[in-house]
């Protein structure tokens, strides 16, 4: 898989014509030999920089990529002979560290849906649904891609006659799983349903212009656009730093972090550990929550007699 990635950014660096279309759909079976043959260190680098600033890799992912290239380079070059001397043989290991996840405040969040609120014509509607499912849900862009509309489900609780809705999504390593929506969410599907195109055999629910299913790139490109229009376009927010703000507002607002791990999909409480970060106000706050808070140092001393 790591290498999979490598060969797609070899190919696209060799060919700039390829930058817009679908990185994930980049076929690499047809990559030459000459491309490999002419890889440098900087190539490489060039690599793991792209996989920190496009992929949202943390360093620990990025770590376990450069070990893997090391090791294919060291491969052709002690057994295939393509190298004197490997490119990756220089390559020092990213340290792994916990950076803290980057994501959009409560109040930066709101002003996006307010700059999505504006509606003209039905793409506005489908923007404002895929923006309100990133920041409700917290779900990959490749879940949010590949949701058809029959993967949208009500149902009722026999038990409370409640009702609910959720959808069925494919998350990392082609595993279904369970999104639950909230009101929120719901108001915004219904609403573009109202108002997606009938394209006869296409179940896709998010759709181009051309009314095909959307793809990764058009959706980032959708985001990065929402994000600039609304004045947030210096904060190095993305389509995955969305995902980061569903999580990091749902844990602020008291979700426990083993219900958060179902909810982001993650295999490894690890993984969702990075959320359970606190920011200085709510140092601040517990601070002055302690019961000893408000009291009064004594006067000075007074003066002898």
């Amino acid at each position: 898989c790591d290498l999979r990635l490598f060969f797609r950014y070899l190919k696209v660096q060799r060919n700039p014509e390829l930058k817009n279309e679908d990185f994930s759909q980049i076929r690499i079976s047809d990559i030459p030999e000459s491309y490999i043959k002419s890889v440098t260190l900087s190539d490489i680098l060039g690599f793991l920089t792209f996989t920190s600033d496009k992929c949202e890799n943390h360093q620990k992912a990025r770590a376990r990529k450069a070990v893997s290239i090391r090791q294919f380079f060291k491969y052709l070059t002690d057994n295939k002979g393509w190298f004197e001397v490997s490119p990756a043989a220089k390559l020092q290991l990213p340290s792994p560290k916990n950076a803290l996840p980057k994501h959009l405040t409560i109040e930066q969040a709101n002003q996006l849906l307010a700059e999505c609120s504006e509606i003209n014509d039905w793409t506005d509607l489908r923007d404002y649904c895929m923006i309100t499912f990133f920041l409700n849900c917290g779900m990959r862009l490749s879940e949010l891609v590949g949701i058809s509309v029959t993967d949208y489900i009500q149902s009722t609780d026999p038990k409370t006659n409640q009702k609910y809705s959720f959808l069925k999504v494919l998350g990392k390593g082609s595993k279904e799983r369970i999104i639950y929506l909230n009101n929120a969410c719901v108001s915004a599907y219904e609403a573009y349903m109202k108002v997606r195109p009938q394209v006869r055999g296409e179940k896709a629910l998010f759709l181009s212009s051309r009314n095909k299913r959307i793809s990764n790139r058009r959706v980032e490109q959708i985001i990065e656009e929402k994000l600039m229009r609304s004045g947030l376009s210096g904060y190095g927010f993305s389509v995955h730093k969305l995902r980061h703000t569903a999580a990091t507002l749902m844990y602020q607002n008291g979700v426990d972090v083993r219900v958060l791990k179902e909810v982001l999909g993650h295999e490894n409480l690890n993984t969702t550990q990075i959320y359970t970060h606190v920011s200085n106000s709510q140092i601040k706050q517990a601070m002055d929550q302690n019961p000893l808070s408000d009291i009064n140092a004594p006067d000075k001393p007074k003066s002898s007699t």
